[in-house]
């Protein structure tokens, strides 16, 4: 499949595919910011050329991966991706990170969320989104309840989230062109 990533736009957002010249301070310190990682597989620890090689890495595999930024003034305030994605079966898994904690509250997340969402059904052809969520982050559940996400299944005491043995659940939401009525 020869798809390119684009820019996506929503009322308030850009979504840019991402690239070196999101490698900077601000973002290194969502990523070493405890408040901002607790509830994510990866953060902490990390240092410029580690984020660099991350990027450099989405990049070089072409990963569905976009810097969320604001259109009225084009700050950075969060990124979003769908990866790993499996054509054959037309699954992909979502996941969100909103670093910039200044613009946090303000319906971001879901915005970006939906228009990512929408060129996953329609541009990608994928039939199911997956993520998978710490249960005790409400804020994050109520937001993927919101967006049309159910859950699918616990894994109980699946994982260490800030020093804490957490459930973390496991959501979809489905493209209802693949639905069979």
């Amino acid at each position: 499949m020869n798809l390119s990533i684009k820019k996506l736009f929503s009322e308030r957002l850009v979504l840019i595919p991402m690239n070196e010249s999101f490698c900077s301070e601000s973002y290194l310190n969502w990523l070493n910011d405890n408040e901002v990682y607790k509830y994510l597989e990866s953060g902490g620890n990390y240092n410029i050329d580690s984020l660099k090689g991350y990027i450099e890495n989405a990049i070089k595999n072409e990963l569905f991966f976009w810097a969320i930024c604001l259109k009225s003034n084009g700050k950075h305030i969060g990124n979003i991706k769908i990866e790993p994605i499996n054509f054959r079966h037309q699954i992909g898994e979502f996941g969100i990170l909103m670093g910039d904690k200044a613009e946090w509250g303000k319906g971001y997340a879901k915005e970006a969320s939906k228009i990512v969402i929408d060129f996953c059904f329609k541009s990608l052809n994928l039939r199911k989104i997956t993520l998978g969520v710490v249960e005790s982050n409400k804020v994050a559940v109520t937001l993927y309840k919101k967006i049309g996400f159910e859950i699918e299944g616990i894994y109980k005491n699946h994982g260490f989230y800030d020093n804490r043995l957490e459930n973390v659940l496991r959501m979809a939401i489905f493209n209802q062109e693949f639905i069979n009525e």
